[in-house]
């Protein structure tokens, strides 16, 4: 079983961590650190190491993968759900991106096989609750229907192991600039969407250089001071607003930055994106609220019994209609 990252106690049984690990077992970290260490974007597959088999935990939030971009990392993210199993799966807003695929459709194979991934934890029992975002806000017309096991929902609730409550949304609305200037959000998305593209130019030359990923987007939302209080205020809003409620935390997503912080006695936790950060929230089943960093590929995880599960027969490879 792969050790949980590293953490810090905030107050049981919240638990904040330290630094975001790939959750690797111990014989893969000894073996990639008598290599030396590997470059992030490592398919750790091709290296032939002993690779954990799945992780289960209460529960899981995944947010901001905007299937349908270019910038969405689909081969860590359906990584990651292969490597992972939970009792509920939260999908929190901008899992597809309605807004690029009105300008221009891109829907390769690999976006496809997340949403057969998905599909396929709901048919093994996995309950899949989906919160649309700002950029899939076309499923808020089906909020409070279930469509192939899958609930659609404007917000939820989730209890955690020990009965604390926590507010599930996906957070656009405590954004004045979604709410109130919807024309400057589309400008900021399409500046956005050119720092990613420039941003992968230059990590193939810092690839080549051998030098690690580093996100430019990222360096400018810390740096830039108002980028930087615009953060700090959405975190706020909300925790007053999970406290205005009546929780005792609220887990959102929507500005791309995970964190697990205290705030005035309200838990804070951003599950982050996968279009960079490529993070998920998790609930361990000893109830304690962890983020997952997913940088390396593992590959196909190895059965939990010689005998292979039958609705796994057919890999997530296979063509599907993307129209």
């Amino acid at each position: 079983m792969a050790p949980a990252p590293a953490i810090r106690r905030l107050h049981l049984p919240f638990k904040k961590p330290s630094c975001c690990r790939h959750p690797l077992d111990a014989a893969v970290q000894r073996r990639v650190g008598s290599m030396g260490g590997v470059k992030p974007d490592t398919d750790l597959s091709s290296l032939n190491l002993p690779l954990p088999m799945p992780r289960h935990y209460r529960a899981i939030w995944l947010s901001d993968v905007h299937l349908g971009t270019s910038g969405c990392q689909a081969e860590y993210l359906l990584d990651f759900l292969r490597h992972t199993d939970s009792d509920v799966l939260y999908l929190v807003g901008d899992i597809v991106d309605g807004w690029q695929l009105k300008k221009s459709w891109r829907w390769p194979q690999s976006h496809n096989d997340i949403v057969q991934k998905v599909l396929r934890k709901v048919r093994k029992g996995t309950q899949v609750v989906f919160i649309p975002g700002n950029h899939d806000e076309a499923g808020r017309q089906f909020a409070g229907l279930d469509f192939g096991g899958i609930a659609i929902r404007r917000e939820a609730a989730h209890t955690l192991a020990d009965g604390r409550r926590l507010l599930v949304t996906h957070g656009d609305e405590f954004d004045g600039v979604i709410q109130y200037a919807k024309w400057l959000a589309y400008l900021g998305d399409s500046l956005y969407t050119g720092i990613l593209h420039l941003n992968r130019w230059f990590n193939r030359l810092r690839g080549r250089l051998g030098l690690p990923y580093w996100s430019l987007s990222q360096y400018l939302k810390h740096k830039v001071k108002n980028a930087v209080n615009f953060i700090t205020d959405f975190e706020r809003a909300l925790a007053d607003e999970a406290r205005r409620r009546g929780f005792d935390g609220v887990v959102c997503g929507h500005i791309h930055k995970a964190e697990i912080r205290d705030i005035d006695g309200v838990l804070y936790c951003n599950d982050g994106d996968w279009v960079e950060s490529l993070t998920a929230l998790v609930e361990t089943p000893e109830g304690a609220l962890e983020i997952v960093h997913w940088p390396h590929l593992l590959g196909k995880p190895r059965a939990a019994s010689p005998a292979l599960d039958p609705d796994d027969s057919d890999s997530e490879d296979t063509p599907t209609c993307a129209s």
